[in-house]
């Protein structure tokens, strides 16, 4: 083999095991996490800083260590599915037991990180979050029930709460809150992709709801489950946790939602099902943006202008 072959392989190998972290879905997960220690935040000090910086990775390296196990798990259906035939190790780029030893070291590296260098409150939310997702989820709860999503949920909406513990070393009702946005955010997020790849799903015998129950009653449920986050996402201001920027700004992206959520009904569009999947994923990050711009802005500007009742 050449020189150029064989640094050519090696990039790939690094390509294919960055692969398996899901590095878009721990990204999304890094950054509510990141809102929720900022928004925890009360002053900045140097400890705070280490705190969040030490906290992202290791949430971060979990959330990793969970995506490759769910590759694990997953690899004869994802050989099968069109949307995950090219991954890592469907076509043998990445073995089992390498991927498992890599999901070991990027656990274990972040158990230790989350520990010392953060607060033994953290690690353990922590350790319970990727034990829900890569175990009870992906492996049992996928292919159990159709409501699949909703309860194994939990596990992914736990970042805020990680986020907050790891700056104040304690479970807050906030962070309890933004958790619960997320975990209503899910089914909604989630169902829409089911809707648009339900054949795919049927293939694997995975159990998703619009293939045990069809897309009809799927889209009735992405409209109930839209309408209660749009009620949900009204918990911070009515705490009095953030004030009028969020709630305008959160007005404004659950109309959106809801558009979306009825018009899927209304016109049973697979193709739409994929662009409420797309913007779902776009909401989310600009809800949470919106946390933190409002409670920011506020330390710099009368407060009066932001809690005001409208």
């Amino acid at each position: 083999m050449s020189e150029v072959e064989s640094t050519s392989t090696g990039k790939l190998g690094v390509r294919d095991f960055v692969t398996l972290t899901k590095p878009k879905v721990v990204l999304l997960l890094v950054f509510t996490a990141f809102v929720g220690m900022l928004l925890a935040v009360e002053e900045w000090t140097w400890e705070s800083v280490f705190d969040v910086f030490f906290g992202c990775v290791g949430i971060g390296l979990a959330a990793a260590s969970a995506a490759a196990i769910n590759h694990i798990v997953d690899q004869r259906a994802d050989a099968i599915m069109a949307r995950t035939k090219n991954r890592p190790l469907p076509t043998g780029s990445v073995n089992s037991w390498a991927a498992l030893a890599f999901a070991s070291v990027l656990g274990g590296v972040s158990m230790v990180m989350l520990v010392f260098f953060v607060n033994p409150l953290t690690a353990v939310l922590t350790f319970f979050a990727l034990i829900g997702y890569a175990v009870i989820y992906t492996m049992y709860l996928k292919r159990a029930t159709p409501q699949n999503i909703v309860i194994g949920g939990l596990a992914g909406a736990m970042p805020p709460v990680l986020g907050w513990a790891a700056v104040n070393n304690e479970i807050h009702a906030y962070s309890l809150v933004l958790a619960l946005i997320i975990y209503v955010w899910t089914p909604p997020h989630f169902w829409a992709l089911a809707v648009n790849r339900r054949e795919e799903y049927a293939k694997v015998d995975i159990p998703m709801l619009p293939v045990t129950h069809g897309p009809e009653l799927t889209r009735f449920h992405i409209t109930l489950y839209t309408i209660l986050l749009c009620c949900v996402t009204l918990l911070p201001y009515l705490m009095g946790e953030n004030g009028l920027l969020y709630l305008v700004g959160s007005l404004v992206l659950n109309a959106r939602f809801l558009w979306y959520a009825f018009r899927l009904q209304r016109e049973r569009d697979d193709k739409l099902a994929m662009r409420m999947f797309v913007y779902s994923i776009f909401y989310l990050m600009w809800l949470f943006a919106l946390l933190l711009l409002d409670k920011y802005l506020r330390w710099y500007i009368d407060p009066w202008v932001f809690t005001s009742a409208l």
